[in-house]
């Protein structure tokens, strides 16, 4: 028997049903905002993201040659393609740019719980605002997106200048090192990588970033810098519209990719693989061949999400199952026809059972069940059956209608 490959999952309906409906309330959130949908290839050329991240990350992505001989890979993140969409469709719409995407991607990669080869991204570009008021937009759709499906979680903001400031002075493969360390908390790795460049004396600065509780106290640690009134503003906004959030001057998410403020979202419930949300300043446009045009945005990752949620609620409409005798399978498909034409989820048996069998698997899986006999079709009518209260009576289909999408809909 075969199955399905490795890192990848099949989705029944009712969890894909779960899925849709958390995607639908993040599409209207981020509607709400301003920003509209786009969509990009499922594959590229893979020149688009070594350009960027260097030959290595062939390793981590699905890498192949097509018929041509032209080296191509799945997506293995959005961002990229969004910005080379914007060099070859968007240099001249009105500035700012506002879009959002609903994208699956691949990575070659061990999959664990929540971490998969072919995965699903919520993310959004916004392209050419260069402020801080930008900047706490991002932040801010971000907020709303989580918030909206209703997932308990903390976001962590950011800005790479004091950190960047604090090592001016260190060679930049060495800055790379020292950063990542910082990021991921590693302060023994830290502490090393600062003694084989020669600078411990900027480890207890560093490790101070990352205590720090607002943007005084990390210009405390490093001083004035040029961005310090875009650090500033962003926080200013952001309390200002009370947003709950915790300042970390230690995020760095790449010294190569993101250019100014950063930001990270981690839920409550889901262990060590918690991170559900990353994003921040970037200046992509340039290097495939556009203007330098500032952006700023995030991913959220949308299957961690719906790990965190669990069973997200969903809103049940009422199912009529149409039950018939043989012979009128004719007037039970004019029925459903009827009732599909309402707004109402109507399924048709088709099977051929017996009356008594067909009503015990309608009770499985409909809220109502309208029955036509020979009676029935010859006056036009259907006797609905109330699958839950198991009270029933003759009616026109109209009235049907009524019924199901009144007080007795379920």
């Amino acid at each position: 028997m075969l199955q399905k490959p490795r890192g990848t999952r099949d989705f029944l309906p009712d969890e894909m049903a779960q899925r849709r409906t958390a995607e639908a309330t993040m599409r209207e959130a981020v509607g709400r905002w301003g920003y509209g949908e786009v969509c990009t290839p499922t594959f590229e050329h893979l020149e688009l993201f070594t350009m960027r991240s260097g030959e290595n990350i062939k390793q981590e992505m699905y890498v192949f040659e097509d018929k041509s001989g032209r080296q191509m890979t799945l997506r293995p993140e959005v961002t990229a393609s969004v910005s080379r969409m914007y060099v070859n469709e968007g240099r001249s719409i009105a500035k700012p740019i506002r879009w959002y995407y609903v994208a699956d991607c691949f990575r070659y990669e061990r999959p664990q719980k929540g971490r998969y080869r072919q995965f699903w991204q919520f993310g959004v570009e916004l392209i050419g605002a260069d402020s801080a008021a930008a900047d706490a937009e991002v932040i801010m759709v971000a907020d709303d997106l989580l918030r909206s499906v209703g997932l308990d979680y903390d976001l962590k903001v950011g800005f790479l200048a004091p950190m960047k400031h604090l090592l001016s002075g260190v060679e930049p493969s060495l800055q790379r090192q020292v950063m990542a360390y910082l990021d991921k908390r590693d302060m023994d790795g830290l502490k090393g990588c600062l003694e084989t460049c020669g600078q411990v004396d900027l480890e207890d600065s560093l490790t101070g970033l990352v205590s720090c509780r607002g943007p005084a106290e990390a210009f405390e640690i490093c001083g004035d810098i040029p961005e310090k009134e875009r650090v500033e503003g962003i926080f200013r906004v952001l309390d200002g519209e009370e947003i709950d959030y915790t300042v970390n001057f230690g995020i760095a998410r790449g010294l190569d990719y993101y250019t100014g403020m950063v930001f990270e979202g981690f839920a409550h419930n889901l262990g060590a693989e918690n991170q559900v949300l990353g994003g921040g300043n970037y200046r992509l446009a340039q290097l495939f061949g556009g203007d330098d045009a500032p952006s700023c945005g995030f991913a959220i990752g949308f299957d961690r999400v719906m790990v965190s949620l669990g069973d997200y609620p969903l809103k049940k409409d009422p199912v009529v199952a149409v039950l018939s005798q043989p012979g009128l399978e004719a007037a039970a498909f004019g029925v459903a026809r009827t009732l599909r034409a309402a707004g109402i989820r109507a399924e048709v048996n088709l099977l051929g059972r017996g009356m008594g069998a067909q009503l015990a698997h309608a009770a499985k899986a409909a809220d109502y069940a309208c029955i036509i006999g020979q009676r029935e079709a010859e006056a036009g009518t259907v006797t609905l059956k109330d699958l839950h209260s198991g009270e029933q009576r003759e009616m026109k289909p109209d009235e049907a209608i009524v019924e199901v999408k009144g007080v007795g809909a379920c």
